[in-house]
C-alpha cells in the first residue's frame, strides 16, 4: 500500500481500544493490537503485526511481515535539537523484528532525513536506533545497543548487548561488535570489535565459516588484515602494499575501498590481538 493509497484494508484486525488516525494506511491481513497508537502518515504493509500498546507515528512505511512487540515507538522525533517538525521519515523494511521497548527515531534536516532498517533485521530489547541511521540487511542489535544518529551498518552485523556506537560511525558487512563495547570510528568489513573504546580484535572468523566463504578466501583475507595492521609502517604505505599483494581479491577491494571512501570519524585500528588463537579458529 502506497501513500497515496489511504485507509484500511477490510482484512486487517485492529484491536478496539487501539487509535488508528484518519489517513493512515493499514495494508491487507494486518494485525493491531490492544492500545496500540498509529498516525495518519504511517503506512502498514501486508500482515505487518503490533503485538500491543506500540506506537508509530510521523511519516513511517513498515514493510510487509514486520512484527513489532509491546512498548516499542517507531517514528517518533529525533533527539536533534535542530529538529523543528519538518516531514523527515523513517523506513523499516520487509520481516524486520522490532521488540519490547525498541527505538526508532525518525530522520533530521540534518542528516539526508530519512531513518532506514532494512528487511529481515532484529531489534532486540531496549535497543535505540537513532535518526538518520541506515542498517541493511539481517542487521542483528542485541539487547540495549545504542545507536547515535547518523550511523550506518552494512549487511549482516552483529552488534552485541549493550554496545554503543557514536554518530557518524560506519560498520562494514559481516561485522561482530563484542557487548558492552563503544565503537567511535569506522570498521572494516568482516572485521570483529571488542572494549571501551573498541579496537579490532582480528576478523570475524566464524560469520566467515558461517556464510560459506572458502577457505582460500579466508586465508587470502587474514593475510591482508595482517598486512594492513599487524605491520610497521605508515598506514597508508600499508594499504598500498596490501593492495599490490593482494588487491586481486574481490573481498580485499571491498575492504580497501572502505578504508578509502569518506569518513567522519577516521578507521578503528587494531589494538592487542591473540594470533595464536586466531589461527586455532581457522585450523579448526
Amino acid at each position: 500500500m502506497t501513500q497515496t493509497e489511504r485507509g484500511i484494508h477490510p482484512s486487517a484486525e485492529i484491536h478496539p481500544t487501539a487509535i488508528v488516525a484518519p489517513g493512515a494506511a493499514i495494508g491487507p491481513g494486518c494485525r493491531i493490537g490492544p492500545f496500540c497508537i498509529i498516525g495518519a502518515e504511517v503506512t502498514l504493509g501486508e500482515g505487518v503485526v503490533l503485538d500491543s500498546h506500540v506506537s508509530v507515528d510521523g511519516i513511517a512505511e513498515i514493510g510487509a511481515g514486520v512484527r513489532v512487540s509491546p512498548f516499542a515507538t517507531i517514528g517518533h522525533l529525533p533527539q536533534d535539537l535542530k529538529y523543528k517538525g519538518q516531514p523527515t521519515r523513517v523506513v523499516v523494511g520487509a520481516g524486520t523484528m522490532v521488540r519490547e521497548h525498541a527505538t526508532i527515531h525518525r530522520g533530521s534536516v540534518g542528516g539526508h532525513g530519512v531513518t532506514t532498517v532494512g528487511p529481515d533485521c532484529l531489534i532486540m530489547v531496549n535497543a535505540h536506533v537513532g535518526h538518520d541511521c541506515t542498517l541493511d540487511h539481517h542487521v542483528i542489535l542485541a539487547n540495549n545497543v545504542m545507536l547515535g544518529g547518523h550511523v550506518a551498518i552494512a549487511d549482516t552485523v552483529f552488534v552485541g548487548g549493550g554496545a554503543a556506537i557514536h554518530q557518524f560511525v560506519r560498520i562494514g558487512r559481516q561485522v561482530v561488535v563484542g557487548g558492552m563495547s563503544g565503537v567511535e570510528a569506522d570498521v572494516i568489513p568482516f572485521g570483529a570489535v571488542m572494549g571501551n573504546r573498541a579496537r579490532l580484535t582480528g576478523l570475524n572468523l566464524i560469520g566467515l565459516k558461517r556464510r560459506g566463504f572458502p577457505r582460500s578466501q579466508i586465508g587470502t583475507l587474514r593475510a591482508a588484515y595482517r598486512s594492513l595492521f599487524r605491520t610497521a609502517g605508515a598506514f597508508q604505505g600499508r594499504v598500498e602494499a596490501t593492495e599490490a599483494a593482494f588487491g586481486e581479491d574481490p573481498v580485499v577491494r571491498e575492504i580497501l575501498a572502505f578504508i578509502r571512501a569518506d569518513s567522519h570519524r577516521g578507521l578503528c585500528r587494531a589494538g592487542r590481538e591473540m594470533l595464536e588463537d586466531e589461527d586455532a579458529e581457522a585450523e579448526a
